[in-house]
């Protein structure tokens, strides 16, 4: 039974552990499953994790006679960090497996939260310009339009990362995003050069949607942390709201100027071969990736996960198959690969996952429906179908990852009745854990050698006095 100092510190190691994959996007079961494995790991068996998005609660009663102890912490909103989560997660394995204690998990974490990254900021709007180039090379761009996709990216991380320093809500984030990506695009349309301006600010879309937690939220609700759930969806539709009122802002400026609004056709979507599409794909998933964070040897397998992914879209949807079903059957063939992938790379499957389905991510439609809802009238019918029909992409690709994750994840000995405790896949935190017997076992093997080492040591003590 653990002292009441040391029960302390584990519960607020675990708390600490939690916030960093919560912030990072992780569902609401892994974080549990997670904090509850380093509990029991540290001596505190049963204790309870209660999680609801901005907060986090853990209690632990070792006897009924004694009060429980417990602490709360709450969660920040921090960007998304795929370096700090990666070393979160080995520093997670390396509990589980005996290998740190409290004292040092908990010096080992504050070191990683501290730290900073070798990757300079200006490097990390290069990555965000640069996926932005994929999007636009992915729809069928040329040269102009990629050049300007990636300077309209350049500047909406500037002005969105001076809006956080200021502490500015990522809803406002989000509509200067939209506005600056229209604005830019619609003023260099009004010029005498030849440029597409919607596959401009479909670019800066689909890079202002990639931040949004769809995945965690859906994974939530699967999952069964439906209160979670509803504030992770509340936030993903405030931030695409968000991106909504900045591209029909610039839009109605931009109308009220005289200046040509141009409209995609809805078989747009013929816009670029299979190889272009897989080559953008590749360069997006990677770049943002590398944008976020994540560790530099897992980039060249995002791309080929990625590049795989968007072909097995198209193609299936040159076979007349709904939009919503292609990128389903995409987006599971990214779920069942991940998690291989991500072992082999030794990474948390979500830093394979989000990256992967990025280019496939529906601001082409979004694009679609706000430009044909700002022009009112007969064309407001159609509007709404083209937001519904992005709605519905949406949806897919969360749900057809956590299907592939559900598939592809082996569940043994004690990581099976987590999940089945549980309910859902593990998109972070490790899924094969020791079990308590196999645990017990190595200990009393290594105090019996102990054991028996000291007892060898003493006998040639004496036989040498």
């Amino acid at each position: 039974m653990l002292e009441a100092r040391e029960a302390n510190l584990t519960i607020d190691l675990c708390l600490r552990v939690g916030e960093v994959l919560l912030s990072s996007g992780a569902g609401a079961a892994d974080v549990t499953a997670t904090m509850q494995g380093v509990a029991r790991e540290l001596g505190m068996r049963n204790a309870d994790v209660d999680i609801t998005f901005t907060s986090l609660a853990m209690s632990y009663q070792a006897n009924p006679e004694e009060p429980a102890l417990g602490s709360a912490r709450q969660v920040s909103r921090r960007a998304i960090d795929y370096d700090h989560l990666t070393q979160v997660d080995h520093l997670v394995r390396r509990i589980l497996d005996g290998v740190v204690d409290v004292h040092e998990a908990r010096s080992e974490l504050a070191q990683i939260v501290s730290t900073g990254h070798d990757r300079k900021r200006w490097a990390v709007t290069g990555g965000w310009g640069l996926m932005c180039g994929g999007v636009a090379i992915q729809l069928g761009g040329g040269p102009l339009v990629i050049g300007l996709a990636m300077l309209s990216a350049i500047i909406i991380d500037k002005v969105q990362d001076r809006m956080q320093r200021r502490r500015m809500p990522s809803f406002y984030q989000q509509v200067v995003g939209g506005g600056v990506a229209t604005l830019l695009a619609l003023g260099v349309g009004a010029t005498p050069l030849s440029v597409n301006v919607s596959l401009v600010v479909t670019a800066n879309i689909i890079m202002l949607l990639a931040g949004i937690g769809f995945m965690g939220a859906l994974q939530d609700a699967l999952t069964g942390f439906y209160v979670t759930a509803s504030a992770r969806l509340l936030e993903a539709f405030l931030a695409t709201a968000g991106i909504i009122a900045g591209v029909t802002g610039g839009l109605s400026v931009a109308s009220s100027l005289g200046v040509r609004i141009p409209q995609l056709e809805p078989g747009v979507a013929n816009l670029q071969t299979v190889g272009m599409l897989a080559l953008g794909s590749a360069v997006a998933a990677s770049a943002f990736a590398y944008s976020t964070y994540a560790p530099r040897r897992i980039l060249l397998p995002i791309a080929l996960v990625a590049a795989t992914a968007i072909s097995i879209s198209r193609v299936i949807e040159l076979a007349e198959v709904g939009r919503a079903w292609s990128v389903a059957i995409a987006a599971l063939f990214v779920g069942l690969v991940s998690f291989t992938v991500s072992g082999r790379m030794r990474v948390p499957p979500l830093v394979v996952v989000v990256p992967a389905i990025v280019p496939m991510l529906p601001g082409l439609s979004i694009y679609r429906g706000l430009t044909l809802l700002s022009e009112g009238g007969s064309a407001t019918s159609p509007g709404l179908l083209a937001m519904v029909a992005a709605i519905s992409v949406a949806i897919a690709l969360a749900s057809g990852v956590i299907l592939g994750e559900y598939v592809a994840q082996p569940l043994k000995r004690e990581a099976q009745r987590v999940e089945a405790r549980l309910a859902g896949p593990r998109l972070v935190g490790p899924v094969h854990v020791m079990s308590s017997t196999r645990r017990r076992r190595r200990k009393r093997a290594e105090a019996a050698q102990e054991a028996r080492d000291a007892g060898e040591s003493g006998e040639s003590g004496g036989a040498g006095s």
